[in-house]
């Protein structure tokens, strides 16, 4: 931004437009939780908001879910393009080859226009525990797209603020409660509607002229922003590598590897090395690898950065065609989300601490614990909380969601009401953090006993190995699961009946600094 043109933007001004933006897309998220009939969405709070400009470029986003916001932020661009949007129109889609992330997320966007003139965006996100699957839940042991539910192509929901029905009928038809589906759709898009409203009517109070310049002042400070930190930060190369534990099919020690580069003029993610897309659902679309490799940049930028196009403009990111975190049509990519999405931030995280290591923390739990069940007439789906990772200064979390994922717990009592489920011990597991200097968050206990039959799948990471550490800190505990006592593999589907009781162990977070006395390097 020119000397003249910085000294003609408020800064005060500015601030209070950042913030209006933001609070916006925060009131989006209390309408669809409001709203919304599934108690994944009501409840665990598993949605996100955010807003465009009319190019697709992020104007801001609530604080909800990072590997939804990211994704949407990287995608939104090539689904703003070529398409003749009308007021009151409202596009759906979930293909992650196409700008979602895995099926269960579906996303609803609104145009915004101020007197037939398209100004931007409004957006939500949300995670459907019934998407059309055989294994409630919808996050099936699955080795191609088209077994992870009903595939949304980017489509006209509503034209011009009327539904379609016949193409709600065709996603809802395959779906064991069709009923409370459409009830979730209809919550995101009154959310979308509202911010679209939101966003025309203060747009036209304003002058679309005037609401164009505080845009570009806000992504000119974003770009500032990035540049300052660049400049603070050493430059140079790094890498680091880590492993998913494997894919539910027979497939282990799946490597993801990255080099970051490193300068003034920007950062670059590169993941030559990581191994080749495999069998089971693992798989990352690059819109989910985009998302945890923005996510880790925002974490170094300072708290006051506007989440806006141009505060990530600077980065750059490089994946191979069909390897692991860029998969290729119709790898199956159900928990490429909600997993491999954790493992890429471990990854990122790993290979900056040979850069910056009094700023990163050892390794959280890396996992979502993802937990998928019912029966006939029901489904549920929840993740569950575990150790944050260790930093020079302070001890990691216990029983939090942390990195890619924003979620709350179930509570108890909602799930008991709701379900034929019985919890009988949620706690802290003592003494799964890593030691150190500053020790590793503990994970969680969680025992549920099933009270009818029930179709259950788990999809868990970091049961082979804990958690890595910092500067000499021992490494968090792996997670386990245990149904009546025998110890069951991460990621398993199987048929349990009343009286049957699954216990989930998740992993404790990395220590740093060495216990015994003297801190030790950074790897």
């Amino acid at each position: 931004m020119s000397e003249s043109r910085a000294k003609a933007i408020d800064p005060v001004r500015l601030t209070v437009f950042d913030s209006r933006l933001s609070a916006i897309c925060e009131t989006m998220g209390a309408s669809l939780r409001r709203a919304a009939f599934s108690p994944n969405i009501r409840d665990r709070l598993d949605y996100s908001c955010a807003l465009f400009d009319a190019a697709g470029g992020l104007l801001a986003q609530a604080t909800h879910i990072p590997v939804h916001l990211g994704s949407m932020a990287w995608a939104m661009k090539g689904l703003a393009r070529g398409r003749d949007w009308s007021p009151g129109d409202g596009l759906i889609l979930n293909d992650p080859y196409q700008g979602g992330t895995h099926l269960p997320d579906v996303t609803l966007i609104q145009p915004v226009f101020v007197d037939e003139q398209l100004l931007g965006f409004a957006a939500s996100r949300a995670h459907h525990a019934d998407i059309g699957v055989d294994v409630p839940g919808s996050m099936p042991l699955s080795t191609h797209l088209e077994q992870e539910g009903v595939l949304i192509p980017p489509q006209l929901l509503y034209r011009g603020g009327d539904l379609d029905r016949q193409v709600l009928d065709g996603i809802t038809h395959r779906l064991r409660n069709p009923r409370l589906s459409d009830g979730d759709l209809r919550a995101q898009a009154a959310a979308c509607r509202y911010g679209a409203r939101a966003l025309s009517e203060w747009a036209a109070w304003e002058s679309v002229e005037s609401f164009g310049k505080q845009v570009d002042a806000l992504n000119d400070y974003g770009r500032q922003m990035a540049a300052s930190l660049l400049k603070r930060l050493p430059s140079g190369e790094v890498e680091a590598r880590d492993w998913m534990d494997d894919d539910g099919q027979g497939n282990e020690d799946i490597c993801i590897q990255a080099q970051i580069s490193l300068s003034d003029q920007g950062v670059e993610v590169d993941f030559q090395g990581t191994d080749e897309q495999v069998g089971g659902n693992v798989n990352c679309p690059l819109s989910v690898t985009a998302a945890a490799v923005y996510y880790v940049f925002r974490c170094l930028l300072p708290t006051e950065t506007p989440n806006c196009a141009g505060s990530l403009e600077s980065v750059s990111i490089r994946a191979p065609e069909g390897c692991l975190v860029n998969a290729r049509y119709p790898g199956a990519v159900a928990a490429g989300n909600v997993e491999t999405s954790q493992r890429i931030v471990d990854v990122l995280l790993k290979a900056l601490a040979g850069l910056v290591p009094d700023r990163i923390p050892a390794a959280s739990q890396g996992t979502m614990n993802n937990i998928a069940m019912g029966g006939d007439d029901w489904s549920y789906y929840e993740t569950l909380a575990g150790g944050c990772g260790a930093s020079r200064n302070n001890p990691g979390r216990s029983a939090t969601h942390s990195h890619m994922t924003n979620t709350l717990n179930t509570p108890v009592e909602v799930l008991e009401k709701t379900y034929p489920l019985r919890v009988l011990r949620y706690e802290i597991r003592a003494g799964s953090g890593g030691q150190g200097v500053s020790g590793g968050g503990n994970g969680v206990i969680r025992e549920y006993e099933f009270l009818d039959d029930t179709d259950l799948c788990l999809l868990t990471e970091r049961r082979r190995r804990g958690p890595w550490s910092l500067a000499g800190g021992q490494p968090g505990q792996p997670g386990m699961q245990v149904l009546d006592g025998e110890e069951l593999p991460p990621k398993v589907r199987l048929k349990v009946h009343p009286g049957q009781r699954l216990v989930v162990e998740t992993p404790g977070g990395g220590g740093y600094g060495d216990p015994a006395g003297q801190d030790r390097d950074c790897p």
